[in-house]
């Protein structure tokens, strides 16, 4: 299972160079060594940015890819490598995951993000309101086309993302085929909405404020996710509240500290 690789839409925007060398570089090494392994079998995380602003919202694998940053071309390249590599040699069995917006912490409260500096993801940047290690949330746009004029996302919690790896590496050792599926759960909240959630689960007052926009952002991202379900069988099983909640219980406990 393939992980490893820089993933933040507006840092991609100022470093490309270290984009493509991590993300396209990296996974051409990993490929030739499990090549050279005889190891053939590959789940790899995708992104939904990799549809960039797309024309149809929930958004199918069948749709257009267009990346709008560094990071999102570095996966549509990525996702071409793996194609191409599948079709010179059918021994090969790859299941690419686009990921929609991960979010949450495991229920133990023992396994969690804790970034070190400020966080480019929203659910993080809002749980350090929260504990009180940044003063207030940025909010990167109010004047979207959207419900409330902040970016829509669909949120995925990590344990359902998690189970999904499971589903897809399953898939491919049982089948020797490879798929190309979403992981999201097919309904989107907006950035006040999930500052609204985070708010009952931490029962804090989280002081947010309007800036500009961020380079690079859509706005608007929802996953259709019928098609892992009728190919691995997935669907999510928790929702924002939970996400929140469980964020919350990781943060506020002494095990983000360690």
């Amino acid at each position: 299972m393939h992980f490893a690789a820089l993933k933040a839409v507006g840092e991609s925007m100022v470093r490309p160079l270290d984009y493509f060398d991590v993300n396209v570089g990296g996974l051409t090494a990993l490929l030739r060594a499990m090549e050279t392994a005889g190891c053939r079998r590959l789940v790899f995380s995708s992104s939904a940015t990799v549809y960039g602003l797309p024309d149809e919202i929930p958004t199918p694998e069948t749709a257009p890819l267009h990346a709008m940053n560094p990071y999102g071309q570095t996966k549509i390249i990525g996702e071409q490598m793996l194609d191409w590599l599948g079709r010179s040699n059918p021994d090969w069995a790859i299941g690419v995951l686009r990921y929609f917006n991960p979010a949450g912490a495991h229920g133990s409260a023992l396994i969690g993000e804790d970034p070190h500096d400020t966080p480019g993801n929203l659910m993080p940047f809002v749980a350090k309101v929260a504990t009180g290690e940044l003063e207030r949330i940025a909010v990167f746009g109010a004047d979207y086309d959207t419900p409330d004029g902040t970016g829509v996302r669909d949120y995925i919690h990590v344990e359902d993302l998690a189970r999904g790896h499971v589903l897809s590496l399953q898939s491919l050792l049982d089948t020797g085929q490879g798929h190309l599926v979403n992981l999201g759960t097919g309904r989107g909240y907006s950035v006040l909405e999930v500052i609204a959630a985070y708010t009952r689960a931490s029962n804090r007052h989280l002081p947010y404020s309007i800036t500009e926009r961020r380079a690079g952002d859509v706005p608007i991202s929802v996953a259709r996710a019928d098609k892992a379900a009728e190919v691995l069988g997935f669907r999510t099983e928790k929702g924002l509240e939970e996400m929140c909640a469980s964020s919350w219980a990781w943060v506020s406990t002494a095990g983000a500290q360690d």
